[in-house]
Order: C-alpha cells, then structure tokens, then sequence
C-alpha cells in the first residue's frame, strides 16, 4: 500500500504549488511557520491520499484550507466536499477561510484558527470526555 502522507511522486506539484502559491497562501504562512500557531507545527502543501492540502498540523490531524473564488463554482463545490469527506474519513478536520478574509479580517481569522487549534488539541487529548466551561457548574457529580 503506498504511503498516504506526502507521496513522494507528488513531491514536484507540492513543491510548485509552494513556489507558485497565492498572495494569501504567502501572507499566511508567515502565521503558521515556525511553530508560530500556538506552538503547533503546520506542513505548507502536503499531500494526503491522492490530494494536496494548502496547510496540515499533523499532531493536530487539523488541515487549514483557502479559498479564492473559483471555490464557489459548483464542480469546484463538489470536489471540496468529496476531497473533505475523505480527509474527514481519516479523523482529519478540514477548517476553511476565504481569502478575501485573510487581508481584511486578519485578526478575525487568527483568533477563529487559534479557537479551533484549542478544541481539536482538547478532542484529540481527551475524545471521550465532554469539556465545559466555567466556574464548574454545571458539570457531572
């Protein structure tokens, strides 16, 4: 069975798609490299199966997508939702932001991203426990 991380004969496209990437895809990096994103470590193009993700925290299981506006036509609609549907298949969570949003609601957009980076390290450390909220009420005796 061949590897589904970073196949290593989609190494070429990963790494044009790198070179090649857009404005927000650059813009954004700069908040997710180094381990800027709350500590976690974020991948920039990294393929799993047979597609490519714009970003993937891999102790995370956490991809971060952007979107210009050719996702909005409907056979790019549909291929979002089979592409996320098999990451999903694979306890992947897939988080999308427009990139119109990275440029006027940036710091919109990092504090929702550092939100879900907090929930899915929570679901990931403890998948079978409810977390509340609070002063403790409300929680099970």
């Amino acid at each position: 069975m061949p590897p589904i991380h970073n196949r290593y004969d989609y190494n070429p496209l990963r790494r044009q798609l790198r070179n090649k990437g857009t404005t927000a895809e650059a813009y954004f990096w700069l908040w997710l490299k180094c381990r800027q994103m709350l500590g976690y470590k974020f991948r920039r193009q990294h393929s799993i199966g047979r597609y490519i993700v714009d970003f993937y925290c891999p102790k995370l299981r956490l991809v971060v997508e952007l979107d210009g506006g050719q996702h909005t036509e409907h056979e790019a609609l549909a291929y979002d939702r089979t592409r996320e549907q098999y990451l999903n298949s694979l306890n992947i969570q897939v988080v999308r932001f427009n990139n119109s949003d990275i440029f006027s609601n940036e710091s919109g957009v990092v504090e929702h991203l550092e939100e879900i980076v907090r929930r899915r390290a929570i679901s990931l450390d403890h998948p079978d426990q409810h977390h509340f909220h609070g002063s403790g009420a409300g929680h099970p005796s």
